[in-house]
């Protein structure tokens, strides 16, 4: 272990080594140390060492019990591979009035499976005319997990309100769940957990409850590489109503930044720079006949 150390000094403190980084340019992209990383990396590789790689996919969703009812959160990245493909997707997804649903893992499942859920919820409300419980959306997700074994990419954090009281349940992709007063899911649900060990209370108020929800999910964003974006909030309570928040809180708000930029004037193109050179008007009902429709066959 020693040797590793000193060679690895020996590579960081070379002439050549220093000259690069005091002469490397300031902004911008800088390729000059590339080559010095990589003698690094097979140094540390061949000394039984190993180098850290960065977490590649994930979300922070959580949930807590008030006393008046449930409060949900979430954050808004959507990664593809080591990509940021949607800064504000909508983890929160609706199952009924009074049911709603965080989902993590892969986004197409989750958005199918709470569509599929969801119809099956307004479909059993119609039938028997009364509200739908939270065990019961909680019955039909896990069945239908459980029947396709994980391969359905969907952990879920359950939340909403019936007429036995206040309900959180978090639902594995296998089709395991849990009820409890409150819970975490996603790469980010460490950090998350963290804060909600620390803050949370049996008897809690909704602006508490929202105060901590929101502190969790900020715990995963800055801590957490799959997590990012903004916070989404929702409220279920007891009294029938909920709230949805989206972006209800906005920490990466780079607007600000950006109206400090100057953009260059090259990148401003005026209206009416490109020149036309024909214009063409065809109408369609020209190009097209028309024919009545025969007498529709009566059933």
């Amino acid at each position: 272990e020693v040797e590793r150390l000193e060679a690895m000094s020996e590579l960081t403190a070379a002439p050549e080594a220093r000259e690069a980084a005091a002469t490397r340019p300031r902004g911008g992209f800088a390729f000059d140390l590339c080559a010095r990383d990589a003698k690094l990396g097979k140094a540390m590789v061949e000394g039984g060492g190993w180098l850290p790689s960065a977490l590649k996919t994930g979300t922070t969703i959580a949930g807590v019990v008030f006393e008046g009812g449930v409060v949900l959160g979430a954050d808004t990245r959507a990664t593809g591979g080591t990509e940021v493909a949607d800064k504000n997707c909508s983890k929160i997804h609706y199952l009924s009035n009074n049911i709603y649903c965080c989902g993590a893992g892969t986004a197409a499942d989750t958005e199918k499976t709470t569509e599929m859920i969801s119809s099956q919820l307004e479909l059993h409300r119609l039938n028997t005319g009364t509200q739908p419980r939270v065990v019961t959306a909680v019955t039909l997700l896990k069945r239908m997990l459980f029947r396709y074994q994980g391969h359905v990419s969907a952990a879920l954090v359950l939340g909403g309100c019936d007429v036995s009281g206040p309900h959180l349940y978090h639902i594995y992709p296998h089709g395991s769940t849990s009820k409890l007063p409150y819970v975490t899911m996603g790469s980010g649900s460490l950090a998350a957990m963290a804060m909600f060990e620390a803050g949370w209370k049996d008897t809690m108020n909704e602006a508490e409850a929202i105060d901590l929800v929101k502190e969790g999910i900020l715990a995963g964003i800055f801590n957490d590489l799959g997590s990012g974006s903004n916070v989404d909030i929702t409220v279920i309570r007891m009294d029938g109503t909920a709230t949805v928040m989206r972006g209800f809180e906005q920490p990466n708000d780079a607007s600000t930044l950006r109206t400090a930029y100057p953009r260059p004037q090259a990148v401003n193109v005026p209206l009416g720079a490109t020149a036309v050179l024909e214009t063409r008007v065809e109408k369609i009902s020209d190009l097209v006949t028309i024919e009545p429709a025969p007498e529709p066959m009566a059933i």
